[in-house]
């Protein structure tokens, strides 16, 4: 269908997708109709069919709103110059940021996906994949220079520090009060610095 205006239809498409991304987090996909995303947007319910063919469109657009922008934000830290401490603080800062920017299309993204077309899902995938491989890439340099032990698990650190960030990320999509830069300065010191006392246990071994 030729859009008259483009500038307008891409704000309101917008405006579609954050209105299904509240819907299906509050409901979940199978609770949810497009009912309740067109009065969510205030609109007639066949007035949404002009943004969305289906439910499973709408679902599959806020899956790929979820997560887009924050793979191309890990592209960017994983690319740079930067030190491995800068680089995981980067990739913190920015995963935990997206749920508070985005927080309730990132939600649905990890809570809802499954129920989407395979096609649809092996998308998605790619794009998951490419964030946990630039992960990998990041501790694997780390690794080489000697910043990290070589004895670490490049996949499973990755796979770790993004199910710190998932749960942390729930909380923080549930409470809108919660301090995001306490949260992300305490994951962050946990993952540099670790649970023990290295000076302590220094002088004890002294």
């Amino acid at each position: 269908m030729q859009k008259a205006n483009p500038e307008k239809y891409t704000r309101q498409r917008q405006a579609a997708i954050r209105a299904a991304a509240a819907v299906f987090a509050e409901k979940g996909f199978h609770g949810a109709c497009t009912k309740d995303i067109a009065e969510r947007m205030g609109i007639k319910q066949g007035s949404l069919y002009y943004y969305f063919d289906s439910k499973e469109e709408a679902l599959g657009e806020v899956c790929l709103f979820g997560i887009r922008d924050y793979v191309e934000h890990m592209d960017g830290i994983a690319s740079s110059g930067q030190s491995f401490e800068a680089k995981l603080t980067a990739t913190v800062t920015s995963h935990l940021s997206s749920y508070r920017e985005r927080n309730e299309a990132l939600k649905v993204y990890n809570d809802e996906r499954l129920y989407l077309p395979e096609a649809r899902r092996r998308r998605l995938k790619k794009l998951g994949s490419r964030y946990r491989q630039q992960l990998e890439n990041i501790f694997d340099d780390a690794k080489k220079s000697g910043t990290v032990r070589d004895t670490i698990d490049s996949r499973f650190a990755a796979q770790a520090v993004i199910g710190m960030c998932n749960a942390w990320g729930d909380l923080i999509v549930r409470d809108p009060d919660l301090d995001l830069f306490k949260v992300i300065q305490n994951c962050t010191d946990l993952l540099i610095n670790g649970f023990t006392d290295t000076k302590n246990t220094e002088s004890q071994r002294n």
